[in-house]
């Protein structure tokens, strides 16, 4: 209607420019046009045209169905980045999530509202912090065991050195974490973790004589473990406190649950090995750098025994026959390090890893085996002609760790003559112990 009274000579040029909001040279150009083919020549050149970067029906289609069979539960951005890491088709996360949302897929991950709180600045270098915890969650979806995953986060990059599936939450797994964690990258400088009786002694709980005397509580084996390592344990109050640490439970919960459902994971060995993939794609996504270069983590020395350090240790009084009890097992203690008889002498049993036992004594490893079973062992086991008086299964056989090979006393020193009144009163043991 404007162009046509510009035509008609009722409005000029600029007049007409301004009704319509646009510039005069642009007016020209439209009543050239105008002119020369009419109403049509006003309409977009590009109407009815797709746009050079739509995506093709195909892709949009497969997107779709990619999501509904393969990555069904997948959050937006996770999605995302397989497509283009195991299926060749790369997409924007906006535009994956704008397909899904066209056919009525809203992502599954809830985000609550924040709260307002104070962020605590990072420690500047890495090693000098490491967050623990352990999440107790249905990893496997029903399809096995219910597992609890135990991991550890650098303060300073946000990268998860070492995590671990467990079938519980318990001390092992965290010594098998820390472990792990000192042999690829050192012993850390302090770790933040929570009041859980694994890492201390439940408040109110009644001490013993022996923490009376020495005027504190004994620390639990994680305390221990810390304490011979270097390591400063710092406990929190709350999870908040452990922002970082509780932020990573819900990425796994959400992005590694996911690939354990892609592979059909069932098991705990499959699940570790999932975990054995996951944790460096994670950490080259997640991880930033920190504010300071270098590294805070410790390396051990020359004479670190990883198998001495990363154990069980309990304290047990040997016994008149030389052995020592633990629980089940019964170690025979041979004569070692210069000495004849341990009796009544206090050692350190070891439990390992691998489930071995070690005896030590005064920073020695004792020469052991396994000690002849007992009368009411052999009265479980033993068979009377073709019937057996077993009430339950026999003993397992104990593992011994390896000792050093025994010394022989005349390599430390003078040999006790014959009438010697030590050796005397030895004899007279052996003797009795003989005839009883």
């Amino acid at each position: 209607m404007v162009l046509n009274r510009v035509e008609r000579g009722g409005v000029v040029g600029r007049q007409a420019a301004e009704m319509l909001g646009i510039s005069l040279r642009h007016l020209r150009r439209l009543m050239a046009a105008y002119r020369k083919e009419g109403a049509k020549a006003l309409a977009h050149g590009n109407r009815g045209r797709n746009p050079r970067h739509t995506l093709a029906a195909r892709v949009k289609e497969a997107v779709v169905n990619l999501w509904r069979s393969k990555y069904t539960g997948f959050n937006t951005q996770h999605f995302t980045e397989l497509l283009e890491e195991r299926e060749g088709i790369k997409l924007s996360r906006s535009s994956v999530r704008r397909l899904l949302l066209g056919v009525g897929i809203r992502s599954p991950r809830k985000r609550r509202a924040p709260k307002h709180r104070s962020r605590r600045e990072r420690y500047p270098q890495k090693g000098m912090l490491l967050q623990i915890d352990a999440s107790e969650h249905d990893w496997l979806e029903g399809r096995g065991p219910r597992l609890t995953l135990a991991g550890a986060i650098d303060d300073a990059t946000g990268e998860a050195p070492c995590a671990l599936f467990r079938e519980q939450e318990d001390s092992q797994g965290y010594f098998l974490l820390f472990r792990e964690i000192v042999g690829r990258y050192g012993i850390p400088m302090a770790v933040y973790r929570d009041r859980h009786s694994i890492f201390e002694s439940p408040r109110g709980a009644p001490e013993s004589l022996e923490e009376q005397l020495e005027g504190r509580k004994r620390p639990t084996q994680f305390g221990r473990l810390m304490e011979e390592l270097g390591i400063t344990s710092i406990p929190s109050n709350s999870p908040q406190g452990r922002g970082r640490i509780e932020r990573l439970w819900g990425t796994f919960q959400d992005r590694l649950r996911s690939e354990l459902r892609l592979v059909g994971a069932k098991t705990l060995e499959e699940a570790n090995r999932v975990l054995l993939d996951f944790l460096p794609r994670y950490n080259r996504k997640f991880a930033v750098a920190p504010a300071e270069p270098g590294s805070a983590y410790r390396q051990p020395g020359e004479d670190f025994d990883a198998d001495r350090v990363f154990c069980f240790k309990y304290y047990r009084t040997v016994g008149l026959d030389n052995v020592v009890r633990f629980g089940e097992h019964r170690l025979q203690i041979m004569p070692s390090n210069g000495r004849l008889s341990y009796a009544r002498a206090r050692v350190e049993v070891h439990e390992r890893m691998d489930g071995s036992l070690a005896v030590y004594h005064e920073e020695h490893c004792l020469a052991t085996s396994q000690a002849p079973p007992e009368a009411p062992v052999l009265r479980l086991t033993r068979k009377i002609g073709n019937q057996t008086t077993a009430t339950g299964a026999p003993r397992p056989p104990v593992q011994v760790a390896p000792a050093p090979a025994a010394r022989s006393p005349s390599t430390t020193g003078r040999r006790p003559a014959p009438d010697h009144p030590w050796r005397h009163r030895l004899t007279t043991f052996v003797d009795r112990g003989s005839r009883g």
